[in-house]
């Protein structure tokens, strides 16, 4: 009985670890993730589903970006808004 004790325990410990570290990557913002979409951002084009997928990453880094002077005119130009939209993201309201 305590051996399956200790590997409910371990089993327990590993699940807690691996969601943490899965959390913590997930919360990385880091705005060069985005440049597969510079191309759709500066002209007509659509955005390709490497750039969907990486905005929907750094979803959650959106308003930290728009708060930054040097990020925010890129972020907030309607080609980014175009982008967002075309990718499914809402645009933040921050």
């Amino acid at each position: 009985m305590k051996r399956e004790s200790k590997l409910v325990l371990v089993t327990m410990l590993v699940l807690v670890l691996l969601a943490e570290s899965h959390i913590s990557l997930a919360a990385t913002c880091s705005p060069i993730q985005l440049s597969p979409c510079l191309g759709a951002i500066r002209s007509s084009s659509p955005p390709s589903k490497l750039c969907c997928s990486k905005i929907k990453q750094q979803k959650p880094c959106l308003c930290q970006y728009l708060k930054n002077p040097t990020l925010k005119k890129y972020v907030n130009s309607p080609g980014a808004k175009k982008v967002a939209r075309s990718c499914g993201v809402p645009y933040p309201r921050c």
